[in-house]
């Protein structure tokens, strides 16, 4: 169906087709078992306290003001997030601003946090119960004057409904939000997040999502303080501002962040870099390029635990769950895995 359908999504702009596909997914209507797949559990896997029915997760920035995560649930995913949630609602910057690269298979967004706020996201999860592991991606509004505090409102509005927060120090189109990955300024906000969670007597896992345009020299520094601060997993990487020489399309200059197969490589040398300092003491989650078993197996090889797929998706259709699974079990047979966790890393 999708196959049929995409020449007509793909003629419409990125994000008119993007708010039809939600508006589809408000009326549910695939069954579930149309996207499990044959000995899934070879996929299972325990992190953040949580049994995950696989490692393939939908990535935030899709479902931004959690309207429809128990639909994306159902068709495959082991988990999705949602977000970024800001603490107040907003427009995000102005149209147009999500771009189509077809032929590279990739996408540019700056889109700018537009979301609804978290007193209406709050209310859709506590209203529409989960059912499977949902996380929350925090940040801060555009015009506030303390980004610090925004992550904070974040934090304290979400503790006791999402399985896991993530903390999004990583988006290129909110001015100011890459410089928590300055050493001391990330440790004063997550010394502060931790003192939230000492307060509200909660264990929720924090996350913190890196961008992929850090120098390596950055990395021990993010690693030093991800430890001391108690990060239960880094997810590497989001969109990059840079890295377009060699795409084709017309809109390779646009401003923004670039998701998608230029992204691939570029992500998953970051997982080994990151896997190496980390030694085990953190998990990642790989995103990045992520659109078929093999792509999914060799960010699985470099070091990540679970992956995230936001662009595959867009590309691949509600099918891409499903198909990444069915490959990714493949593989794991014809190399005499039997059961995904055993692949971590291997490629190291």
């Amino acid at each position: 169906m999708f196959s049929v359908l995409r020449p007509f999504l793909f003629n419409l702009d990125p994000e008119t087709a993007h708010d039809l596909a939600i508006k589809s997914l408000k009326f549910n209507p695939l069954p579930s078992k149309m996207f499990e797949v044959e000995d899934e559990e070879m996929l299972n896997i325990e992190l953040l306290g949580k049994q995950f029915p696989n490692p393939i997760g939908l990535a935030a920035g899709f479902d931004k003001s959690a309207e429809v995560y128990n639909s994306l649930l159902k068709l495959g995913f082991g988990f999705v997030e949602v977000g970024t949630a800001t603490p107040l609602k907003q427009f995000g910057n102005p149209k147009p601003r999500m771009f189509r690269l077809e032929d590279d298979e990739a996408l540019v967004n700056r889109l700018g946090f537009n979301n609804d706020g978290i007193e209406a996201i709050r209310a859709r999860i506590k209203s529409d119960q989960k059912k499977g592991i949902l996380g929350v991606n925090i940040g801060p509004n555009k015009e506030t004057k303390d980004q610090k505090n925004d992550f904070c409102l974040g934090l304290k509005n979400f503790f006791d409904i999402a399985d896991y927060i993530t903390v999004n120090i990583s988006s290129p189109n909110t001015e100011g939000l890459r410089d928590f990955h300055d050493q001391a300024k990330l440790q004063d906000l997550l010394l502060t997040l931790n003192k939230i969670k000492k307060e509200k007597k909660t264990k929720i896992p924090l996350l913190l999502k890196v961008s992929p345009d850090i120098n390596d020299s950055d990395i021990p520094e993010i690693v030093n303080v991800a430890v001391k601060n108690n990060i239960s997993a880094i997810i590497l990487t989001n969109t990059t501002n840079g890295n377009r020489d060699n795409l084709t399309s017309k809109f390779k200059e646009e401003e923004g962040g670039l998701s998608g197969e230029p992204l691939q490589k570029i992500s998953t040398i970051i997982i080994k870099k990151f896997y190496k300092q980390l030694n085990g003491k953190i998990p990642i989650i790989g995103v990045g390029g992520v659109s078929s078993g093999k792509s999914a197996y060799e960010k699985i090889l470099a070091g990540a635990s679970l992956l995230q797929l936001y662009t595959g998706f867009v590309y691949r259709g509600p099918f891409a769950a499903k198909t990444i699974k069915k490959e990714l079990i493949q593989i794991l047979k014809n190399d005499g895995i039997k059961n995904i966790k055993d692949a971590i890393g291997k490629g190291m």
